[in-house]
């Protein structure tokens, strides 16, 4: 694949010798992909038509990318991603230097664009300060949309500290313990005032904290509809790190529309999900990585069984959602040295739902999660953010997570 030039997203660009993904119908359709200021306008050779814009009238001074046979889809989201998880250990982020976390996240972030994932959820971290650099070009980034700390109790999946300890290392860098509805009023509005783009709760325990149980749910149902009602009177929404039935039940009756990992859902609680229109994220990813891997970078004995515990369930969530008819993302959780296993998600997803699936579950299905209808798709008016794969991902699928394929990233219109 060949690209003749790298300038910014001001100008024209255009993706020939490629076939095209949409982001949500089966059937390819032929290129090229034309964009002009960073947004699509038009898809298919349509001729010169003047002033509507499409490929006859882009002029000699487009950026041309070859894509050589290839296949343009829409950039990839992870809607459960992690910059500043730089490590397994909870602990041992909470008691860094936010300096040192957020420069290596930096590192994360830009592996993460080059992988073609042009947008990512940040649900347990991130501040302003890092939304202000990405946005004013200073890191090679993924769009960038961050909850702040997630919000956990007392004791609950963000409480880092082992039982016997009786101080806290923590500086809320992922995750912040607030008890009660006014703390919980106060800290939804201080995330939103510094530009969240949804609020993150823990309503179970998880695999890498050490002393809450996976099943048993967390925050009352006053504490999660303070929650709840504090972002819908901003327009937004909150996501809930939620493993059990009874947490997800919990979760979904009080308000929350994305429920991140789900791997014990059973029947009535992808029922109760249905019916108030939430979301399932699942992250595959993290927990086939750290059943393979988990060993050899120290994780304790306590987190390597909670994980055997949800390792195969995650799978069977899935097909019980889609079989319920609730909308299903995609979403990684890579944490420390993991990050790497970032497209293995895809092929994980991919395994239960198949690979069309599993594309439009890290597209549009995303997009709309995130309320960005413009991203996650490829046609005329959308934002042109876009990968392109050496082969037909519907035909060769490990084009997308081969680390030796070839890709091209184009973010807003611009060659990354």
């Amino acid at each position: 694949m060949l690209v003749n030039d790298r300038r910014s997203v001001q100008g024209t660009l255009i993706v020939t010798n490629a076939t095209v993904f949409d982001g949500e119908n089966a059937e390819l359709v032929d290129g090229p992909v034309a964009v002009r200021d960073g947004r699509i306008v038009a898809v298919g050779d349509t001729g010169d038509t003047g002033d509507r814009g499409d490929t006859g009238d882009l002029g000699d001074g487009a950026v041309v990318v070859d894509a050589e046979g290839g296949t343009v889809l829409p950039g990839l989201i992870d809607a459960h991603c992690h910059p500043y998880g730089i490590s397994l250990d909870m602990v041992d982020i909470e008691a860094s230097p936010l300096s040192y976390i957020a420069i290596v996240a930096a590192g994360r972030l830009r592996n993460a664009v080059r992988r073609g994932f042009t947008t990512i959820r940040d649900v347990a971290g991130g501040e302003a300060g890092l939304a202000k650099a990405i946005a004013e070009g200073r890191l090679e980034a993924p769009r960038y949309l961050f909850t702040g700390p997630a919000l956990s109790q007392t004791g609950g999946h963000g409480d880092a500290r082992p039982a016997h300890w009786d101080t806290c290392p923590c500086h809320s860098h992922t995750t912040e313990v607030v008890d009660g509805v006014d703390p919980l009023r106060r800290a939804v509005r201080e995330r939103f005032r510094q530009g969240a783009h949804a609020i993150k709760i823990m309503t179970s325990g998880g695999v890498v904290s050490l002393t809450d149980p996976i099943r048993i749910p967390q925050y009352s149902e006053d504490e999660i509809r303070a929650v709840t009602a504090e972002a819908a009177r901003r327009g937004s929404y909150v996501a809930a790190h939620s493993y059990s039935p009874e947490a997800i039940v919990h979760s979904v009756r009080n308000g929350v529309r994305s429920i991140e990992h789900g791997n014990l859902l059973d029947s009535a609680s992808a029922a109760a999900m249905a019916e108030h229109g939430a979301f399932l994220i699942p992250t595959l990813a993290a927990y086939d990585a750290m059943d393979r891997r988990g060993v050899e970078l120290g994780m304790a004995a306590v987190s390597l069984a909670k994980n055997r515990e949800v390792l195969d369930a995650g799978r069977q969530a899935i097909e019980l959602a889609v079989a319920a008819g609730v909308p299903v993302g995609f979403g990684t959780d890579l944490m420390g040295e993991l990050e790497e296993e970032q497209l293995n998600g895809l092929r994980l997803q991919s395994e239960v739902l198949g690979i069309l699936d599993t594309l439009r579950c890290a597209t549009s299905v995303n997009a709309r999660l995130l309320g960005l209808e413009d991203l996650g798709v490829v046609r005329p008016g959308a934002i042109a953010d876009l990968l392109v794969v050496s082969g037909n991902p519907l035909e060769q699928p490990e084009c997308l997570w081969d680390p030796a394929a070839q890709r091209i990233v184009i973010q807003g219109g611009r060659v990354v």
